[in-house]
C-alpha cells in the first residue's frame, strides 16, 4: 500500500493509505473529504466546549445583548425551557453573550469534555508521528461519538440556531469567517508531490511508479495558487541536530584557542631524544649522588 503523508502548506495533516492503481480523482476526493471532515470536527469540538461551560446558543437576535437590553426589547428565549440538559442546568453566565448561561451539570460537562478530547485525538495531526492512518471511517466515527453525547446530554434536542446542530445537519453558514477560507472544494483542489501536480484522469502509478511500498509527502492546494513550496532537504529534527553539532565544534575550537599551556613539552614522552636514550640503556641515569 502507498502511504501519503498529506500536508496543507507546511503543516502536516494526516496519513492516508491507498494503492498505486487508484485514480487521482478518487484520491483527491477522499483526501478532501477527510480534510474537511477534520475541520468540521474541530469546529464542533470548539462549540461543544463552549456549550459545556455556558449552555446552548442564544437566538441570533439576542446574541451580544446585555440582560437590560433584552428586557427593554422584550426578547424571550423560547428554547431555554425546551432544551434543558439532563440532570438539570447550572447557571454559568456567558461573558460573550452568545450562550444562554444554562450549562449542563458537572457530570454531564465531564462527559462532553471527555468525548471531545477523544474525538480530537483521533483526528489530531500528532497521529502522523504515531504512524496512525486517518480514514473517512475515522472521521465518521468521531462525528458519531460527538452526536451521541449530545443526544445523551440534550435528549430533547438542540435548537435550530445552535451551531453544533447545524454542523451535524450540514446547514452551517461559514461565509465571511476564517473557517470558510480553510475549507477545500473537491473540484478546485489539486494534489502535488515533488513539485509536480497529480493530473486528474490518471492513476497514482503514473507518477510514483508501481512500488506499493512507496511513501511520499503529498500537498493539497487550491487551484490557482501555484505549486506549493518544496520540502526542505533536512527536516526540523535533523536541522536541530546539525545546529547542536556545529555549536559543540565551535565551543571546542574556542577552548583550543584559549588553551596556550605548553607545560606538556617538558614531559618525558615529548622529549625527542627519549627513544635514543632508551635504546642506549641510559634513559634513567641520574648524575646526582644518592
Amino acid at each position: 500500500m502507498v502511504i501519503l503523508h498529506v500536508k496543507k502548506g507546511d503543516q502536516s495533516q494526516f496519513l492516508f493509505e491507498t494503492t498505486v492503481k487508484t485514480p487521482i480523482d478518487e484520491v483527491i476526493s477522499k483526501l478532501v473529504k477527510i480534510y474537511n471532515g477534520r475541520l468540521k470536527i474541530q469546529r464542533i469540538c470548539t462549540e461543544m466546549e463552549f456549550l459545556a461551560q455556558h449552555g446552548i446558543s442564544l437566538p441570533p437576535n439576542m446574541q451580544g445583548l446585555t440582560d437590560e437590553q433584552i428586557d427593554e426589547l422584550h426578547l424571550v428565549d423560547e428554547w431555554k425551557s425546551r432544551c434543558e440538559p439532563s440532570g438539570g442546568a447550572v447557571v454559568k453566565k456567558d461573558p460573550m453573550q452568545r450562550r444562554n448561561g444554562q450549562a449542563p451539570n458537572d457530570k454531564m460537562a465531564d462527559v462532553i469534555k471527555r468525548t471531545v478530547s477523544e474525538a480530537k485525538t483521533s483526528i489530531s495531526k500528532k497521529q502522523v508521528e504515531s504512524n496512525v492512518f486517518v480514514t473517512e471511517e475515522t472521521v465518521q466515527d468521531a462525528m458519531d461519538r460527538l452526536r451521541g453525547v449530545m443526544m445523551i446530554v440534550y435528549p430533547m434536542g438542540l435548537p435550530p440556531h445552535e451551531p453544533i446542530r447545524q454542523e451535524f445537519e450540514n446547514t452551517e453558514d461559514l461565509s465571511g469567517t476564517q473557517a470558510s477560507l480553510e475549507v477545500l472544494e473537491e473540484v478546485t483542489t489539486q494534489l502535488w508531490w515533488a513539485g509536480k501536480e497529480f493530473l486528474r484522469g490518471k492513476k497514482l502509478e503514473d507518477f510514483v511508479g508501481c512500488n506499493e511500498k512507496t511513501k511520499i509527502i503529498a500537498k493539497l492546494q487550491k487551484k490557482g495558487q501555484g505549486a506549493p513550496g518544496r520540502e526542505p532537504v533536512f527536516n526540523e529534527e535533523e536541522q536541530k541536530k546539525m545546529m547542536a553539532y556545529a555549536y559543540r565544534k565551535q565551543e571546542e575550537m574556542k577552548k583550543l584557542e584559549e588553551d596556550e599551556d605548553d607545560s606538556h613539552l617538558h614531559s618525558s614522552w615529548a622529549d625527542p631524544s627519549s627513544l635514543k636514550r632508551a635504546f642506549a640503556g641510559v634513559g634513567d641515569i641520574s648524575w646526582r649522588p644518592k
